[in-house]
């Protein structure tokens, strides 16, 4: 089984995605560090990074790449990505929405605790959380839109989706565990 992630920013999909891959004892592979790490070796912030994507296709690419070789050779794992569900049909495909402004305070707080997401420098507030995620979210879907005519955006392309805003990171793992192992049967 493969079951493709993806979520609003501050959703807790990172979280879910490695509880639930050590659960399954499933490889983990987390496409928004693979990114994160091309940032910095290319001295930009995440969202620098993604805003080139939109006149340098071969970020995008790059990446896509590697989520369709995954989803061609590898079997029993879990991937984090913005299109795993779009390049793993196969996949079982799971998306976790969060109010916005509760994304950006997860954010911000996990970014007080410790920067190690590389986004924008200046984030010292809710609001400017907000913000950057607000313009990730809209470069995101114009590269898609883009290049494969797709929008990750679209509920119908998922089949769980779950709204962690009011939930405990404990409430969300078991709703969405509850609902992989019943597919798993």
């Amino acid at each position: 089984m493969i079951i493709s992630f993806n979520g609003d920013f501050g959703s807790g999909k990172s979280t879910i995605a490695k509880r639930m891959a050590t659960a399954l004892n499933f490889e983990h592979y987390y496409m928004g560090q693979i990114l994160r790490d091309l940032a910095a070796k290319r001295g930009m912030t995440l969202v620098e990074l993604l805003q080139s994507g939109e006149t340098d296709p071969s970020v995008d690419q790059d990446i896509d790449k590697i989520v369709k070789e995954l989803g061609k050779t590898k079997d029993n794992f879990l991937i984090e990505s913005r299109t795993a569900w779009y390049f793993i049909p196969q996949s079982l495909k799971i998306y976790l929405k969060v109010d916005e402004r509760e994304g950006a305070k997860r954010i911000f707080k996990e970014l007080k605790q410790e920067n190690q997401r590389n986004e924008d420098s200046g984030l010292t507030t809710i609001e400017a959380v907000l913000e950057s995620n607000r313009r990730r979210r809209a470069t995101d879907r114009k590269r898609y839109q883009e290049y494969y005519g797709i929008d990750p955006l679209v509920m119908d392309n998922y089949d769980f989706v779950l709204d962690t805003t009011n939930l405990s990171i404990e409430e969300v793992f078991s709703r969405t565990m509850d609902f992989v192992l019943s597919k798993m049967k």
